[in-house]
C-alpha cells in the first residue's frame, strides 16, 4: 500500500494557520498595529474601507525594515522578537510567534512600503496569496506603510461568514479602543470613512477620557499600589456610576490586554452591596509583574494570560480597590466631622464644673409603656388589653392556633381565590397543575403537576410569554406606533450609528421612530403601543448592540427582517418582564403558569435558556433514601 501522509504546501499551511490568527478584519488590524508598536513608532494611523473588507492600511513612523527584512517578515515563524524558547519567559514585545504577517498575506493582497532612517531608498513589496509579485526600491518616508486589500479573497467560505459592515466596524472600533488604551504614550488615529479619531499621546487618564467622552473625569477613582509581587495602577468607577449595559472593563498585564475572569471576580466582589445586582462597575487597571511569572503563549489572540501567583495577587487587588472606594468616600461611613458644641472659655482661676444630670424622681429606665405586670387579680383585664390591641391592628384572634397551622409556612398561608365560571381550558389546566402555587426567594414558582414537582423561573417564564405575544403581533401586522409626547434624546457612538443606519427601516416597521437631532444625538419620537413598561432608550440601545454581537445569543440569522423583529421582541420582553425578587400573589402565580403552559414550547426562552425544571417521583424518592 502507498503512503498517505504528506507535507502540505506552504501556501495551504499558511491559509490554515490564518484561520486561527486572522478571524476578521479587526484581527488583521490588531496584528499590524502590534508590529508598529514593536518597531518603536510614536505615531500610528489606521485607515479602513468598507469595514476592512476592501482595504486596511496601517501607517507608522517606526524603525522600518531593510530589503532583506521586508522579505523575511512574511516567512512563517520568522521573527526578530525571540531567539529560543527561553525568551518566551522574558517577553517585552507584543508579537513573538512570526505568524501574523504570513497569515495575512496568505488570504489577501499585501502592499508594503518601508524605509529605515539611514537608508536613501526604501523597499516596495507586493504579495498576493503568499506569492511575491513585486519587490523593488522606492521613495517613501521613514517607517512602514502596510496596505491589506481584498481580505479572504482566496478563502470564499471565510469571507461568506463575515458579519455585516456594522458588526465588523464595531469590532474594529473596540479593538482600536483596546490598543489605544494600552499604548497611551503613542499618538493613534482611526479613519473609518465616516468618522476620524485622533488621540494624542498623554497620560493613562487622558487616554481614557479621549476614548470615551462621557463625563468619566468625575467618575474615576485612582489606584496605585506597588508590592514586591505586583504593581497595580489605574482607575475604578464610583459605585453610583455602575452600568447596566456595556460596562468599560479593561485589564492590562505588562502592556498587553488580557481577559482574566479570576481578577474580574475580585474587582466586582468589592462592589457587593454597593451597586444594584444587574449592574457592573467600570475599571481600567494595569498589572506590572515579572515577565517570567506569566504565560502569554496560551491562545492565538495572546489575551489569555496565566499568572503564576494569581492567588497571592487576589487579596492585593481587593485591598487596592476597597481602599480606593473608602479613601474617596465612595462607601457609606460614619461622620466624625460634625460641628462641636460651643463651649464657654474658662476665666483665670476658674475650675470646670462637672455636668449635672437631672431626671424625674419617678423615672424608671426599665419600664416601658407596653409593659404589663400580670397578677392573679387582674388577669381578665390583661386579656382585654391584649384583645383590644389585636383589634386595633386589624388582627382578630378567634381561637387558639392548631399545631398544623403553626408549622405552615407563610407562602402556604396565601389567599386561595375560587374561580367561578371555569372555562374548558382552565379545567384542562387543573389536570396539569395543582391549584396551589408557592413562591420561593421571590425568584421561583413551585407547583406540582401530574409528572412531579415543578420549579419555574418567574422572570424567564414572563419573558417567554411576552416574547411570543410580541412576535405574534409582528407576524400578524398588528404593531401600532404611538407618538411620544416628550421625545427622549439618544446619544450613539460610531458602531451604534452604523447599526442604526442598517436597521432603521426595520425599527420603523416595528413601531420605533428616531429623528436625527445634531452631532451624535437622535430623538425617540414614537414607540410601539404594545411596549407598556421598560425604558425605551435602554431597549433601543440594547437592540443596536445586539446587531453587533453574535447571532447565537438571539437564535436567528444575523441578517434579515425576521431577525431584527426577534431581537427587538426579545429586548422588549426582557425589559417589561417580571423581575427576580418581585413578590407575586397566588392569583398572579397561577395566571403566569396558565399563560406559560398555553404556549406551544414553554420549556425554553428564545435564546435557549431553561424556563422550568421538573423533579419526577423517582427523583424525589431518591432524595429520601
Amino acid at each position: 500500500m502507498t503512503d498517505v501522509i504528506r507535507l502540505l504546501p506552504d501556501a495551504v499551511a499558511n491559509q490554515i494557520a490564518a484561520g486561527e490568527v486572522i478571524q476578521r478584519p479587526s484581527s488583521a488590524i490588531k496584528e499590524l498595529v502590534e508590529n508598529a508598536v514593536d518597531s518603536g513608532a510614536t505615531d500610528v494611523r489606521i485607515v479602513v474601507k468598507d469595514a476592512g473588507k476592501t482595504m486596511i492600511q496601517v501607517i507608522d513612523n517606526g524603525s522600518g525594515m531593510s530589503e532583506t527584512d521586508a522579505r523575511m517578515a512574511f516567512e512563517r515563524h520568522a521573527t526578530s522578537k525571540i531567539r529560543n524558547a527561553e525568551d518566551l519567559f522574558s517577553l517585552h514585545t507584543m508579537g513573538f510567534r512570526g505568524e501574523a504577517l504570513p497569515s495575512i498575506c496568505a488570504i489577501s493582497e499585501v502592499d508594503v512600503r518601508t524605509r529605515r532612517e539611514g537608508d536613501k531608498l526604501g523597499t516596495h513589496l507586493i504579495i498576493a496569496g503568499s506569492r511575491v509579485e513585486c519587490q523593488e526600491p522606492c521613495v517613501c518616508d521613514k517607517g512602514t506603510v502596510i496596505t491589506v486589500k481584498k481580505l479572504f479573497f482566496n478563502t470564499p467560505a471565510r469571507r461568506k461568514f463575515l458579519k455585516s459592515d456594522s458588526v465588523e466596524l464595531s469590532n474594529i472600533v473596540r479593538e482600536f479602543e483596546r490598543m489605544a488604551l494600552v499604548n497611551n504614550h503613542i499618538r493613534m488615529g482611526l479613519d473609518t470613512g465616516t468618522r476620524t479619531v485622533d488621540l494624542r499621546a498623554g497620560s493613562f487618564k487622558q487616554r481614557i477620557i479621549g476614548l470615551w467622552k462621557s463625563g468619566l473625569d468625575n467618575q474615576l477613582l485612582p489606584i496605585n499600589v506597588e508590592t514586591s509581587l505586583v504593581k497595580i495602577e489605574g482607575f475604578v468607577s464610583r459605585p453610583e456610576f455602575a452600568r447596566r449595559r456595556n460596562p468599560l472593563q479593561f485589564l492590562i498585564a505588562n502592556g498587553r490586554n488580557m481577559r482574566h475572569p479570576y481578577f474580574h471576580k475580585a474587582i466586582v466582589g468589592c462592589y457587593e452591596s454597593l451597586i444594584a445586582p444587574d449592574t457592573q462597575p467600570c475599571y481600567f487597571l494595569k498589572f506590572t509583574v515579572d515577565p517570567q511569572s506569566v504565560d502569554v503563549n496560551r491562545s492565538p489572540t495572546k489575551d489569555d494570560i496565566k499568572f503564576e501567583y494569581e492567588q497571592q495577587i487576589w487579596p492585593i487587588l481587593q485591598a487596592a480597590v476597597k481602599a480606593a472606594l473608602g479613601r474617596f468616600s465612595a462607601v457609606p461611613s460614619i461622620d466624625f466631622t460634625s460641628d462641636a458644641i460651643p463651649v464657654r472659655p474658662l476665666k483665670e482661676g476658674e475650675l470646670p464644673k462637672e455636668p449635672v444630670i437631672e431626671m424625674p424622681e419617678d423615672y424608671n429606665p426599665f419600664k416601658t409603656e407596653y409593659e404589663r405586670k400580670p397578677s392573679a387579680s387582674n388577669w381578665e383585664s390583661l386579656y382585654e388589653n391584649f384583645s383590644r390591641g389585636r383589634k386595633e391592628t386589624g388582627q382578630v384572634m378567634t381561637e387558639a392556633p392548631m399545631m398544623s397551622d403553626m408549622m405552615m409556612s407563610d407562602m402556604q398561608k396565601k389567599e386561595v381565590v375560587e374561580v367561578q365560571d371555569e372555562t374548558l381550558f382552565e379545567k384542562e389546566l387543573k389536570d396539569e397543575l395543582a391549584p396551589m402555587c408557592m413562591q420561593y426567594a421571590s425568584k421561583y414558582i413551585i407547583t406540582s403537576s401530574r409528572h412531579g414537582l415543578m420549579i419555574i423561573d418567574q422572570h424567564r417564564a414572563h419573558v417567554k410569554i411576552l416574547y411570543e405575544e410580541f412576535m405574534r403581533r409582528v407576524k400578524n401586522m398588528e404593531v401600532v406606533s404611538q407618538s411620544v409626547m416628550f421625545p427622549e434624546a439618544l446619544v450613539l457612538d460610531e458602531s451604534q450609528r452604523a447599526a442604526l443606519l442598517e436597521i432603521e427601516d426595520d425599527l420603523r416597521r416595528l413601531g420605533f421612530s428616531l429623528e436625527y437631532e445634531s452631532g451624535e444625538t437622535w430623538m425617540i419620537t414614537s414607540l410601539p403601543a404594545m411596549l407598556k413598561n421598560g425604558n425605551p432608550k435602554d431597549i433601543i440601545l440594547r437592540i443596536l448592540d445586539s446587531v453587533t454581537e453574535d447571532s447565537a445569543n438571539y437564535g436567528l440569522d444575523a441578517r434579515g427582517e425576521v431577525s431584527i423583529a426577534s431581537r427587538a421582541a426579545l429586548m422588549m420582553a426582557r425589559s417589561s418582564a417580571i423581575r427576580r425578587g418581585e413578590k407575586l400573589s397566588a392569583v398572579e402565580m397561577e395566571h403566569l403558569c396558565a399563560e406559560l403552559f398555553a404556549l406551544p414550547d414553554p420549556a425554553l426562552t428564545p435564546n435557549g435558556n431553561r424556563v422550568f425544571c421538573l423533579l419526577d417521583q423517582s427523583r424525589l424518592d431518591s432524595l429520601f433514601q
